[in-house]
């Protein structure tokens, strides 16, 4: 277990999608991806990173074993790095995380970044947009 610092947010703090694989690279931080299984599979993934849905698909309830899985993939010593579709679930989930005492930080524009002028995400920001690692099935 980590030591949190938390924010006025309720998390230790929003990084940047190149921070946070900074950090997991250089294995001060674990990559937690909060999506359903069904975005990972249809949208993309990041290999390595820990699979662990805050919600389940389909109606988006609440994973039950979220507080468990959670502290089972945070190590001793090492930030926990959350990953969601724009930014907003992470958030939640990072709250979460804190409150079960882990040092967890927000990946701000998520995967995908947030829609442009056409509705479309993947254009303006995220994870896939900043040229970092993934892959699709």
């Amino acid at each position: 277990m980590t030591t949190s610092t938390t924010s006025p947010n309720g998390y230790a703090g929003d990084i940047s999608p190149q921070l946070a694989y900074q950090w997991w690279q250089s294995g001060e931080a674990v990559l937690v991806d909060v999506r359903t299984d069904a975005e990972r599979a249809w949208i993309g993934f990041v290999p390595g990173a820990v699979a662990l849905p805050w919600k389940q698909w389909p109606g988006m309830v609440m994973n039950a074993a979220f507080d468990e899985d959670i502290q089972a993939a945070a190590h001793p010593g090492k930030k926990l790095v959350l990953l969601c579709r724009s930014g907003v679930r992470s958030i939640a989930a990072a709250r979460r995380a804190t409150e079960l005492g882990l040092e967890a930080y927000n990946i701000l524009e998520g995967f995908e970044g947030d829609p442009d002028a056409h509705g479309q995400r993947g254009h303006t920001g995220g994870w896939r947009h900043r040229g970092l690692p993934w892959q699709q099935s």
